[in-house]
């Protein structure tokens, strides 16, 4: 782990608690479990404890988010417009529940309180590109959009060969 986060905090003082853990997450995008035992070790407390408050606060990952990250708005338009069948949809296609990972890491789902874009509800994000007045039959589209990219950037990856 990055040992420098630590040089701006006091050993054993529990009120660096979350701060630590923001800034590991910033660093790794979730917390790893071994990050998790260097932050414990560092603010002196037991490990069960800092899983504890990893866990608590939603801001929080214990697990890394795929390369698509997908935001199903559940606010109140976008409730009214029937998001929750939009997010069951996407829970059965990429066959996850919400606050999940594929276990290929190309998609996580994440439910949001509001997207902000209430006039094309019910919407949804997947990354920085917003769908809008989404239905059921979208999603296997939007998703194999998605998907096709995936393997379309793999193909570009050539690795090298014959490095000694």
């Amino acid at each position: 782990m990055h040992t420098d986060i630590f040089k701006s905090y006091e050993p054993n003082d529990k009120s660096s608690l979350i701060p630590l853990l923001q800034e590991v997450q910033s660093i790794y995008g979730y917390l790893p479990e071994s990050a998790l035992q260097e932050v414990a070790n560092f603010v002196g407390m037991p490990l069960s404890r800092v899983y504890g408050v990893a866990t608590f606060y939603n801001q929080f990952r214990l697990a890394p988010l795929g390369e698509n990250i997908i935001r199903v708005c559940r606010g109140t338009a976008c409730h009214v417009k029937n998001s929750a069948n939009i997010l069951l949809a996407l829970e059965n296609a990429l066959n996850i529940k919400a606050g999940g990972t594929t276990r290929d890491r190309k998609f996580s789902i994440e439910v949001v309180n509001c997207i902000g874009a209430c006039s094309i509800a019910p919407v949804m994000t997947i990354n920085d590109e917003y769908y809008g007045r989404i239905t059921v039959k979208d999603i296997p589209n939007i998703v194999k959009k998605y998907s096709k990219a995936s393997k379309a950037k793999e193909a570009s990856i050539t690795p090298e060969v014959g490095l000694v």
